[in-house]
């Protein structure tokens, strides 16, 4: 198999199993839109925000239906200039895992042809590594205050004025942080 594509931009796709067959063909920071439940995620929505507004973000849905009503919507809520649109071919067929082919009836970004998806991300390589960060756990939150003691909704919450960020629940802050690279140590 042919080395990953460095990617600079954070990937953007509906679901897990769409990360999935990325993450074996791409050295970038996946992440999905969880199908329609980006609608009604406000804290996923500011993050997306954040995330175009600062490296950029290339997105890849589904040639369906779905697919184009997810990105039309996050073409209305992003920022134009952090926000590429990549698109896989309509091909008729099923993915694997599944018994039968969906309603319209063509594979999704999870069952398009790996060489087909490199070409689509080949534009966007880089040969620069990808920007390493520090991945924090529910315990560094702990251990510096912003979780499960006194005050630390209140300390989360500057923490992420600091940052830009909407006020998050410790999940949601927790993924936020490691998926900017941001540091959640003292200035």
């Amino acid at each position: 198999m042919a080395d990953k594509i460095r990617i600079r931009q954070a990937v953007l796709v509906e679901g897990r199993y769409d990360k999935i067959a990325l993450e074996q063909l791409l050295d970038a920071r996946i992440f999905t839109t969880e199908g329609f439940g980006i609608f009604h995620n406000t804290e996923k929505k500011a993050l997306l925000r954040r995330i175009a507004e600062t490296e950029g973000i290339l997105l890849l849905t589904d040639s369906d239906g779905g697919g184009k009503q997810i990105r039309a919507y996050l073409a209305g809520i992003l920022p134009a200039e952090g926000l590429t649109h990549l698109y896989i071919p309509q091909v008729a067929g099923k993915e694997r895992r599944k018994a039968h082919s969906s309603k319209a009836g063509y594979l999704g970004v999870e069952g398009t042809d790996p060489e087909i998806l490199r070409g689509i991300f080949a534009p966007f390589a880089t040969d620069a590594p990808v920007r390493e960060k520090k991945t924090y756990t529910k315990l560094d939150l702990y251990e510096r205050g912003l979780l499960g003691g006194e005050g630390a909704k209140e300390k989360r919450e500057a923490l992420c004025r600091r940052l830009g960020l909407p006020p998050l629940s410790s999940n949601a802050f927790l993924a936020a942080v490691n998926l900017l690279g941001e540091s959640i140590d003292p200035v």
